[in-house]
């Protein structure tokens, strides 16, 4: 049964799953097969230990499937390396916890700048410079000590010095322009989540139900193709709950950012596109009436 895997945001082909531990294996699934497509929600419910947690960090590239293949975006997860990986997970995912992760001694805004921050679109600047400029410095000492005229030394110590000081006011501007980026396109996330009023507030000046506000906006922050919740909800009380929720599906809608849940409650996976029940290590799609 073969896709391409472009057509879809995360596609699992034959996922398995095994954990080892001396001479026992414990399967956690195998064969394992899943489509998500462009702004589609996606509810997976089960058992507490069915592997349901397993297969969210799979699925994003968290952990190594023991057989089978993951792709997200359109890349084949096992062809990545680890920094690869990272790239594309911070640039393709978004990832909503039952606890916000937020860092305490950062506010709401400088955390969901982060992600933004840590976005490298292109190589290191500078390096190639760097290497060339050594090479000169080099070439130049050799000539320098052949000829007896150090005028070479002194004149390719001047243009390295030269092209240090443009590198350097080429990385403070990059850097300044990266910073006002991020920080504008934080503030929009903030207020598109409520918080516009409490972007300056830390974690531990925000309510409940405002940290996990403030992790959906990081989670969204870099315009992702889908975001994995793992019981997103799960640590909050009944009406903020529903509130969050019903926000993560405001934002799929406006942003059209696929979501792919994992939770308990069946009240609100029944809200989401499909529903899919993790049992004896494959996934079964739910009814309606089933849920």
């Amino acid at each position: 049964m073969s896709k391409n895997p472009m057509e879809s945001v995360i596609r699992a082909e034959g996922l398995g799953k095994t954990y080892a531990e001396g001479k026992m294996h414990t399967p956690v699934f195998d064969g394992l097969d899943l489509d998500v497509k462009p702004g589609e929600t996606v509810a997976i419910v089960g058992a507490s230990g069915a592997g349901k947690s397993t297969l969210l960090h799979l699925l994003g590239g968290l952990d190594i499937p023991t057989a089978g293949e993951v792709y997200v975006a359109g890349h084949r997860m096992s062809a990545l390396s680890d920094t690869e990986r990272g790239r594309l997970r911070n640039r393709s995912l978004g990832f909503v916890y039952q606890f916000h992760h937020l860092l305490p001694e950062f506010t709401a805004l400088e955390n969901v700048m982060m992600p933004v921050m840590l976005d490298e679109k292109s190589p290191v600047p500078g390096r190639r410079w760097v290497a060339t400029s050594i090479a000169t410095v080099c070439f130049a000492t050799l000539a320098s000590v052949r000829t007896g005229h150090w005028i070479f030394l002194w004149l390719a110590l001047g243009l390295w010095l030269a092209g240090l000081l443009g590198m350097g006011v080429i990385s403070y501007w990059s850097g300044r322009k990266k910073v006002v980026a991020a920080r504008q396109r934080a503030t929009e996330i903030l207020e598109a989540v409520g918080l516009g009023h409490r972007v300056h507030h830390k974690p531990g000046e925000l309510s409940g139900g405002e940290r996990q506000r403030a992790a959906v906006a990081r989670a969204l922050v870099n315009n992702p193709a889908c975001i994995l919740g793992d019981e997103p909800t799960g640590n909050l009380d009944d009406k903020t709950a529903g509130t969050v929720f019903e926000l993560m599906l405001a934002l799929n809608r406006r942003y059209q950012t696929s979501l792919v849940l994992v939770t308990h409650d069946r009240s609100l996976a029944r809200k989401l596109d499909r529903v899919l029940e993790l049992r004896e290590g494959r996934l079964h799609q739910l009814e309606r009436s089933e849920v």
